[in-house]
C-alpha cells in the first residue's frame, strides 16, 4: 500500500506510534513522513481547550504542519488544528484522520468543500475513562485521595464527617451510554450495581445486553447514589445539565464528570458542593485547565479532582494509533473510509 501519509505528532501521542501502526496494516513506509506540532504539552492542551469551544480557528494555524503537507493524501494526527489554511496547503490531501472522538480542531466545512474526509476514531480510550470513572467513585466516596493527603502532610486523619459509602449495590446513573458508558457498564458488573441510563439515542436492546434500564434525566438524578455526565458536548447538550438536576440529588448521592465541563452548570454544582446538599463530586474536567490558583475548587473537601487525564495510558496511545491506521488502509483498499462524518456530503454510498 503506497498512500502518501504525513503524521502530526504531538506530546500525547508520539508520530512514530503512527508510524509503527500503519507499518503493521500495510501502509508502505517510504509514503509516510512526519512532523511534530511545536509548543509544550500545557501549550497543546491548553490550545485544544480553546478550539473545543470556539473551532479550529481559535488558535494560530501551525506553520511547521502547513508547511509539510506537500502532497499528502492524508493527515493523521490527534490535536493539531486543522483550519482552511492547512488544507489548502495540500492539493491531494483526500482524508484527515483525528485520533479521537472529537473534531474540534478541524474545519469540517472547508474540508467538506475541499473533498475531503473527516474521520474520528471511536472508542479509543473509552476503557481509560470508565477506569478512572470508578477511581473516582471509590475515592471520593471512600475518602481515599483525603486520606492520602492527611497522611502525607504528616496527620493520620480518620474523621471525614461520617463513614465511608459503598460502591457495591448502589444505584448508578449515566446521563449517555455510549463507547465510555458502556465499558463503565462492563466493568460495574462486579459491583453488583442497578444501571439507570438517560439516552434517548440508545436502544433497547443495548440497554439490556448490559442490564441497564432506561429512565427519565430527573429519575436518573433523583434514585442514583452516583451520577456520570457522559454525553457528548453539542448545542443541545452544553449547560444542559442544571442547579435543578443537583437539587433532585440524594444528599448521600455524588456526581462524576469525565466527559466534558461545558455539559454542566459549574457553578450550581460548586454551590451544592459548598452547601452540602449532595454529598460530593469527582471531577476531571473543568471550564479553564490548570485550574487557577485561587479557584473555590481547590478549597473543597467534598470533591476529587484530577487533571484531564481520563484518556491518559499508553493502551489509549496504541489502540488511538491503532484505529487511524486502520482508518488509512480501509481508504487505500476502497478509495473511502466508511466512518467519515462528512461521507455522505463527499457522495460516498456508506
Amino acid at each position: 500500500m503506497t498512500t502518501r501519509v504525513l503524521v502530526v505528532g504531538d506530546h500525547f501521542i508520539p508520530a512514530e506510534r503512527y508510524v509503527d501502526a500503519l507499518s503493521d496494516v500495510g501502509i508502505d513506509s517510504s509514503g509516510v513522513r512526519t512532523v511534530v506540532w511545536a509548543g509544550s504539552k500545557a501549550d497543546q492542551h491548553a490550545a485544544q481547550q480553546q478550539m473545543e469551544h470556539k473551532g479550529p480557528d481559535a488558535v494560530p494555524a501551525p506553520a511547521e504542519v502547513r508547511d509539510a503537507v506537500g502532497d499528502a493524501q492524508v493527515l493523521a494526527l490527534h490535536f493539531a488544528p486543522v483550519p482552511a489554511s492547512v488544507l489548502d496547503a495540500g492539493q491531494n490531501l483526500r482524508a484527515v484522520v483525528v485520533a479521537r472522538t472529537g473534531l474540534e480542531n478541524v474545519d469540517i466545512d472547508a474540508a467538506t468543500a475541499r473533498g475531503i474526509a473527516v474521520v474520528p476514531v471511536h472508542g479509543r480510550n473509552a476503557s481509560a475513562v470508565a477506569e478512572l470513572a470508578i477511581g473516582l467513585m471509590l475515592s471520593e466516596a471512600r475518602d481515599i485521595a483525603r486520606a492520602d493527603a492527611s497522611v502525607k502532610s504528616g496527620g493520620w486523619r480518620k474523621d471525614f464527617g461520617g463513614p465511608g459509602s459503598e460502591l457495591g449495590g448502589s444505584t448508578v446513573g449515566m446521563v449517555g451510554f455510549g463507547h465510555v458508558g458502556r465499558e463503565l457498564a462492563r466493568k460495574l458488573r462486579g459491583f453488583d450495581v442497578r444501571l439507570l441510563v438517560h439516552d434517548p439515542f440508545v436502544d433497547d436492546g443495548v440497554l439490556r445486553a448490559h442490564d441497564a434500564s432506561q429512565a427519565g434525566l430527573d429519575t436518573v438524578f433523583r434514585e442514583s447514589d452516583f451520577v456520570h455526565v457522559l454525553a457528548r458536548l453539542t448545542s443541545q447538550t452544553e449547560r444542559f445539565i442544571t442547579a435543578e438536576h443537583f437539587a433532585l440529588m440524594k444528599p448521600t448521592a455524588y456526581f462524576v464528570n469525565t466527559s466534558r465541563s461545558r455539559l454542566v452548570d459549574y457553578a450550581a454544582l460548586l454551590l451544592a458542593c459548598k452547601e452540602n446538599r449532595i454529598a460530593g463530586a469527582a471531577l476531571d474536567v473543568f471550564d479553564t485547565e490548570p485550574l487557577p490558583a485561587d479557584s473555590p475548587w481547590r478549597r473543597l473537601d467534598n470533591v476529587t479532582i484530577t487533571t484531564h487525564f481520563g484518556g491518559d495510558t499508553t493502551t489509549t496511545i496504541t489502540r488511538s494509533a491503532h484505529l487511524v491506521a486502520e482508518a488509512v488502509a480501509e481508504l487505500d483498499r476502497t478509495g473511502r473510509i466508511t466512518t467519515a462524518v462528512n461521507a455522505a456530503r463527499l457522495g460516498w454510498r456508506v
